[in-house]
């Protein structure tokens, strides 16, 4: 076991009452039954699960960002009226990871959010987001659930060629995924120690475990290593795989934008199935494109990813604070071969031209779009759909590559056969969404690297895309590793 006493409180700047950890002062080396590198959801429950299953285990979590009490956001708390490009973004760094201010949406299957299939069996897949979804509502998740299985929008979908995926999502709105991830922090900060603006350096494999170099020549020693660096760590990871002779392979790069409308277009859809998953593919390039994220009265929000900004978007179940529009994403699939391993940095290229044309996101009537034509600031105070975002009016045909572009106007154009009005000239289009997910490794069953006692879980790991499916990842790696600890098979 280890051996590091746990006494002494310290807090952030800034912090409420509850952000104090426990932990004490940093040594040049510490020693650590297991070490998670990263505390976004898979994170998160690997932490949790190994307290429940092996309360004895020292175990530290290491995040690059702030705990979630001193996780803060000038632009999302409207302090100011442009993003300021903070040393860390709080948005997707800290404690809750990416995921902290989005709107909760744990998608209940194996169909879709992640990769876990091909490593798990769907039966064992199910079984973990079920228990994930168990400990969410003992935390306070809401009740409710919806769901697109045998829903009359999915026959009415396929007479289109519009193919609705099935599955149970549990909505938990912005407001209650902030309150779950306070309580779950609660939970840990008595069980573990927790070390927040703390980034790794550097892994170095021992003989009998691992070394994690900080900053300041700082070490800390551990038997076991969880990684997962979320996407917002990815780029790091990979890298240090490439050091250590971990083979990685290119996942699919998905890029697009950001639909919104008003709310009454889809209100029979999102009605019903609350998220329509519908995919589509294209006459004109047999590429795949699909809605995703869908906010019912919601809002459309920036992301600072590295220094680039993109565009998301997230509701709250708190009717009281809804807008009257919907937005979701519009994405184009794309699965690249050798020689290319780089679909973070891809994404980030072709967001980076809406950054140098438009100073953050860029927002498009599809009116103008269809015309060929920029949007304007006095053509948009024409418009009868007030924005949620204060985007700039811009022209996307000149940030997204063609055949994107004319893929994600074939899907407005099928989309509208079953919601009339998404084709109106003033739906606005939001650019660009990205979704990085990072480089898949080479992982066993039990989600370790050909580097024993290595094990990499969630996004950051690319086998994930979703909070329910990394959260899922989380537990069953904490699973295995307390069988291992134990000394069980």
């Amino acid at each position: 076991m280890g051996t590091v006493p746990r006494t002494g409180w310290f807090g952030g700047k800034g912090a409420g009452p509850g952000a104090l950890i426990k932990a004490r002062c940093l040594n040049m080396s510490e020693k650590y039954d297991a070490a998670i590198v990263g505390s976004g959801p898979a994170g998160i429950f690997a932490a949790y699960e190994l307290t429940v299953k092996f309360p004895q285990i020292k175990v530290i979590l290491l995040e690059e960002g702030q705990d979630i009490y001193t996780r803060s956001c000038p632009l999302a708390e409207k302090k100011v009226s442009a993003c300021v490009f903070c040393p860390s973004c709080a948005v997707m760094r800290g404690f809750g990871g990416t995921g902290a201010f989005s709107d909760g949406k744990y998608n209940i299957t194996a169909k879709f959010g992640g990769w876990l299939t091909d490593y798990l069996p769907e039966t064992l897949v199910m079984d973990l987001i079920g228990y994930v979804d168990k400990v969410n509502l003992s935390l306070g998740a809401p009740a409710a659930v919806f769901s697109s299985e045998n829903s009359a929008i999915g026959k009415k979908a396929l007479e289109h060629d519009l193919h609705l995926l099935g599955a149970k999502v549990r909505h938990l709105g912005t407001e209650n995924n902030m309150l779950i991830l306070r309580r779950l922090y609660e939970t840990l900060k008595d069980r573990i120690i927790m070390r927040f603006n703390s980034k790794v350096e550097r892994i170095i494999t021992r003989k009998d475990g691992f070394t994690l170099q900080m900053a300041k020549g700082a070490e800390i020693r551990s038997d076991w290593l969880i990684a997962a660096p979320g996407r917002s760590g990815s780029e790091w990871f990979a890298g240090q795989c490439g050091e250590l002779g971990i083979p990685v392979f290119s996942n699919q790069v998905d890029v697009g934008v950001r639909v919104e409308l008003p709310a009454e277009i889809f209100k029979h859809i999102t009605d019903e199935v609350y998220e329509a998953k519908l995919v589509y593919l294209t006459k004109q390039y047999g590429d795949f494109v699909r809605t995703f994220c869908m906010n019912p009265y919601g809002y459309v929000v920036t992301e600072n990813t590295d220094g680039i900004i993109t565009v998301n978007g997230h509701s709250y179940h708190d009717a009281s604070k809804n807008s009257r529009n919907t937005n979701f994403a519009l994405l184009v699939s794309n699965k690249f071969t050798q020689p290319f391993n780089q679909p973070h940095q891809y994404g980030k290229r072709i967001a980076s031209f809406s950054n140098m044309l438009g100073g953050g996101a860029i927002m498009q009537r599809f009116g103008d779009l269809i015309k060929g034509r920029r949007t304007s600031e006095r053509r948009l105070t024409k418009s009868f759909l007030l924005p949620t975002l204060a985007a700039t009016p811009g022209d996307l045909s000149l940030v997204l590559p063609k055949r994107h572009m004319d893929n994600i106007i074939e899907m407005i154009y099928a989309l509208d056969k079953i919601a009339p009005g998404t084709k109106n000239d003033d739906t606005l289009l939001y650019g660009v969404e990205v979704k990085f997910y990072s480089s898949r490794l080479e992982l066993d069953k039990n989600m370790e690297t050909p580097v024993k006692g290595l094990f990499a879980i969630g996004d950051g790991a690319g086998v994930t895309r979703g909070l329910a499916q990394a959260s899922a990842s989380g537990v069953h790696v904490a699973r295995v590793l307390a069988r291992r600890i134990s000394g069980l098979p």
